[in-house]
C-alpha cells in the first residue's frame, strides 16, 4: 500500500483529505498547531496546550462515523457564559489531554474514537508561535494578526526556536511515497510545519515525489498578487532548499461574480505561470480542479486526489500541461 503523507493546516487540507481518505492508500496528515485565534486560542492560553482546532476539522474529515456525531463533534455554541465560540470538539481534546496528560496522546485516542482512516499527527507536542517579518522590518506576532498587518511579508519564523518533531512524524515523512504540501494559506497554515526543526529538513531529504498544491486564490495579507510561481518562491526562500518535483494548480475560469465577490477582500485567482515554474525544475500539472457554489471556490476534492493518485501510478508518455 502506497504511503501518503499532507502537510498543511486550515480550511483547505480537510478538503483534500476527504477525497484521499476514499482510496486504499496509508495516509497520514501533519497538521500546524501555531493558531492563535478563537476558541483554539483560548483553550491554548488557558489550559497550555497546542490548538485543537485545525486537528479537530483533520479528524473529522478522516473520521468514518455517522454524520450525526461528526456534526455533534463540530458543533459550536453561540452562547452561553464560557462557551460561546467553542466547538464540542475542542473542548473534547482539551478533556481527553487533560485525562492523559499529552496532546498527542489524546489525539490518538480521539481518532480512535471517531475511527479515523490513517494517521493526524501536529506538527509539534506545544503550541509555537508564528512570527512575521514585514519588508519596513517590523515583526507581527501571531498567526492570527499576520494576515491583518496591512503590510507585505518577508519571512516567517516560529518560538521557541528549539521545537522538537514528533518522532512518528519523521518515522512517516521517511517511509512516504508521496509529501503532499497544501492546500492552505502559505504562511500561516503551510510555512509553520515546515519550519520545525528536523520536520523541515526530513522534507528536503526525503527521497519521496513531493507536490504541492496551490491556492485556488490569492490571500490579503499573506499573497497578494502572487502568481503559483511565487508561492514556490516563498517556499523555497524559508526552506533553503528546492525540495518540490511537481505543483497542481487550477487553471479552470471562476464566475465573473464569484471574481467580484473575492475583490472586495483583495482575492484574485493565482495565475498558472506555467514557463515560471518549469524553470524552477517543476512538473507542471494545470487542470480544472475547483468546486465552486455559493459564491465560494474551493480545490474539488475528488479530482485533486485523482490527480495526486496518478503521481503514484509508474509514469507515462502523457503530460499535463
Amino acid at each position: 500500500m502506497k504511503k501518503i503523507v499532507v502537510i498543511g493546516g486550515g480550511t483547505g487540507l480537510p478538503v483534500l483529505l476527504r477525497g484521499l481518505k476514499q482510496y486504499n492508500v496509508d495516509l497520514t496528515a501533519i497538521v500546524t498547531v501555531a493558531d492563535d485565534g478563537g476558541s483554539s486560542g483560548r483553550l491554548r492560553d488557558e489550559l497550555d496546550m497546542p490548538p485543537p482546532g485545525d486537528i479537530r476539522n483533520v479528524l473529522a474529515a478522516l473520521s468514518d462515523v455517522e454524520p450525526l456525531i461528526i456534526e455533534l463533534f463540530q458543533h459550536r455554541f453561540e452562547n452561553g457564559n464560557g462557551l460561546s465560540g467553542h466547538s464540542l470538539g475542542n473542548l473534547i481534546l482539551a478533556a481527553m489531554t487533560s485525562i492523559t496528560g499529552d496532546f498527542v496522546h489524546a489525539v490518538r485516542e480521539m481518532g480512535k474514537v471517531l475511527n479515523v482512516r490513517g494517521k493526524v499527527l501536529p506538527a509539534a507536542n506545544e503550541s509555537v508561535v508564528l512570527h512575521a517579518e514585514m519588508e519596513d522590518g517590523t515583526i507581527v506576532s501571531g498567526e492570527s494578526k499576520i494576515p491583518y498587518s496591512g503590510k507585505k511579508i518577508k519571512r516567517v519564523f516560529l518560538t521557541p526556536t528549539n521545537i522538537e518533531p514528533l518522532e512518528e512524524t519523521i518515522i512517516e515523512l521517511r517511509s512516504a511515497d508521496l509529501i503532499v504540501i497544501g492546500p492552505g494559506s502559505l504562511y500561516t497554515s503551510i510555512l509553520p510545519n515546515l519550519l520545525v526543526p528536523k520536520l523541515g529538513e526530513e522534507v528536503c531529504q526525503s527521497k519521496a515525489k513531493k507536490v504541492y498544491i496551490c491556492n485556488v486564490m490569492t490571500q490579503a495579507g499573506e499573497t497578494l498578487n502572487y502568481t503559483a510561481s511565487d508561492h514556490v518562491k516563498a517556499l523555497y526562500d524559508h526552506m533553503a532548499c528546492a525540495f518540490l518535483d511537481a505543483i497542481i494548480v487550477n487553471d479552470a475560469p471562476i464566475l465573473p461574480e464569484t471574481k467580484e465577490r473575492y475583490a472586495k477582500e483583495l482575492a484574485a485567482p493565482v495565475v498558472c505561470d506555467t514557463a515560471q515554474l518549469e524553470a524552477l525544475g517543476l512538473q507542471v500539472i494545470c487542470d480544472a480542479i475547483i468546486d465552486e457554489r455559493d459564491g465560494t471556490v474551493r480545490h474539488d476534492t475528488k479530482k485533486v486526489a485523482a490527480l495526486l493518485l496518478s503521481l503514484l501510478a509508474p509514469p507515462s508518455h502523457g503530460t499535463y500541461s
